[in-house]
């Protein structure tokens, strides 16, 4: 038997052994394609409900909008707000988060994507296969185009750097809409025809891909340029200075990196290849 995968499973037992007595408590936007929804039909929730049945734990959810004082009202909330001590919290783990947040303690990155041009096919467009063609099309065409935009969005950067700010139809990345996020508006508008495509995250654009017969939309994906960065690694995340929960999410992400593929793969998200961790020195530990 390979002594290094069965060690990794003697370690993974060890961590569910001493994790079964407590739910697994996962902070969610109740109402957020394709990460997470109360119908549990997200990729976050499929990884949890993996990770929990792993684990030997109930799932358990503390739903709140994910927009600004999420984290407030979720993994830093206690659950009696009247004791300022209190070591108990509403829930443990943010399941998508941006490697490296400085708003929790992140875990390993368990997938990588980007942002891409997502096009819809027969509104003229579908000639457009990269994106330097978008900036060099004769001004008169150029005119016509519909792009959704969005706030604080490298999307929203390189139009401007291209010139391409005038063709822009503005978004809010955080609506406040009690019946749609982003990628639900986005879909809608698609399809009515308001815009024509949109630069957008790769889970966003793996849903709108979704609600699509196949081959509804050219894909082109963006590549990081003129100081602009596309391509992110995503994590999960646990209060600051809980290191033992972020080390069993760890290694449950090594142990289970196959299965959280599938998944996430499932949901029509472009996915690149992790960045290989910087291997550890003697001293560093």
């Amino acid at each position: 038997m390979d002594m290094t995968k069965l060690l990794a499973g003697l370690c993974l037992a060890a961590v569910t052994f001493s994790a079964a007595a407590e739910p697994f408590k996962v902070c969610a936007d109740p109402l957020n394609p394709p990460y997470s929804s109360k119908q549990q039909d997200g990729f976050e929730n499929k990884i949890a409900e993996l990770f929990a049945k792993e684990l030997g734990q109930p799932l358990e959810y503390t739903w709140f909008p994910q927009r600004i004082g999420f984290i407030r009202n979720t993994l830093t909330a206690p659950v009696n707000d009247k004791e300022v001590d209190s070591k108990v919290f509403k829930c443990d783990v943010v399941m998508n988060v941006p490697d490296g947040s400085d708003m929790t303690l992140t875990t390993q990155p368990y997938y990588r994507s980007t942002y891409v041009l997502l096009i819809a096919k027969g509104r003229g467009w579908d000639d457009i296969t990269d994106t330097k063609q978008l900036v060099l099309m004769p001004l008169q065409r150029q005119e016509k185009l519909q792009i959704a935009m969005f706030d604080r969005s490298p999307g929203t950067t390189w139009m401007q750097k291209n010139g391409l700010l005038d063709q822009g139809i503005p978004y809010q990345s955080m609506s406040g809409d009690e019946d749609n996020n982003i990628a639900m508006q986005l879909d809608k508008d698609l399809k009515a025809k308001k815009i024509d495509m949109v630069i957008v995250w790769g889970p966003l654009a793996g849903y709108i891909i979704s609600q699509s017969p196949k081959n509804s939309y050219n894909i082109i994906p963006m590549v990081s340029s003129q100081g602009i960065q596309f391509e992110f690694s995503m994590a999960m995340g646990v209060r600051n200075g809980d290191k033992d929960r972020k080390a069993m999410l760890d290694k449950l992400i090594q142990a289970k990196a196959a299965d959280i593929r599938k998944i996430i793969e499932s949901y029509n998200i472009p996915l690149l290849d992790l960045p290989k961790a910087p291997q550890k020195k003697a001293d560093d530990d």
